[in-house]
């Protein structure tokens, strides 16, 4: 079972959208804040990324923000975080989230949002962490990512054992709950069950050699 000091929430920093998401966005900062769990970001101020830190902090939680210089240097950082690191790079930035988040959720957002919950889930799949992932499916958002994951699945491209990596909830609740349950599957477990099956395999074999012999 798995205890979160702090999440990293990825999700998008446009506010050019639909507000359910900035209003789902801001409910899920204040739930995080209210089961004392702490937000680790991308540091914004704008679109989802703010609305999850706004509602955090409104509800007395803690938030880590962690952004790039650049952006910081166009004054796009949030300055009522508890904290805001800044990064000479995206590398740095995705590796420092990785570091202090202990479980990993993607709200709506694009190629950043979706590269970093990608990465996560890669490290965790090597090995790198054990630390659980989750999808916040807000208005059906990813249900077209999920229906892919099947699809690679089904394939070949994604073994059975990652087919769930990544937990589907539409509530906050709901997806910390299964997320709090996950085992999370590895490669390495994957090969080293691999070859423990077939060195029994060969040494069975080699025994029933030596009893026909």
């Amino acid at each position: 079972m798995h205890t979160f000091r702090r999440l990293a929430v990825y999700c998008g920093s446009s506010g050019d959208v639909d507000p359910v998401f900035l209003e789902a966005a801001y409910a899920m900062g204040q739930h995080l804040a209210a089961a004392g769990i702490g937000v680790v970001y991308g540091g914004g101020r704008a679109g989802l990324m703010g609305a999850v830190a706004d509602g955090a902090l409104s509800s007395g939680g803690s938030v880590y923000g962690v952004i790039p210089d650049k952006l910081q240097a166009l004054e796009v950082g949030h300055s009522a975080v508890t904290e805001l690191f800044v990064v000479d790079s995206m590398h740095a930035r995705k590796a420092m989230m990785v570091h202090l988040a202990d479980g990993f959720v993607a709200l709506p957002g694009g190629f950043g949002t979706w590269e970093e919950i990608m990465e996560a889930a890669t490290l965790g799949m090597l090995g790198y962490h054990r630390k659980p992932l989750g999808l916040l499916n807000i208005a059906g958002y990813y249900d077209h990512l999920i229906a892919f994951i099947e699809h690679a699945a089904e394939v070949g491209f994604v073994r059975p054992p990652f087919r769930d990596l990544l937990r589907v909830a539409a509530e906050p609740g709901a997806l910390l709950a299964q997320m709090r349950g996950q085992v999370v599957p590895s490669v390495i477990d994957l090969l080293r069950a691999d070859t423990a099956q077939k060195e029994a395999l060969r040494a069975e074999a080699e025994r029933g050699r030596h009893h026909r012999e």
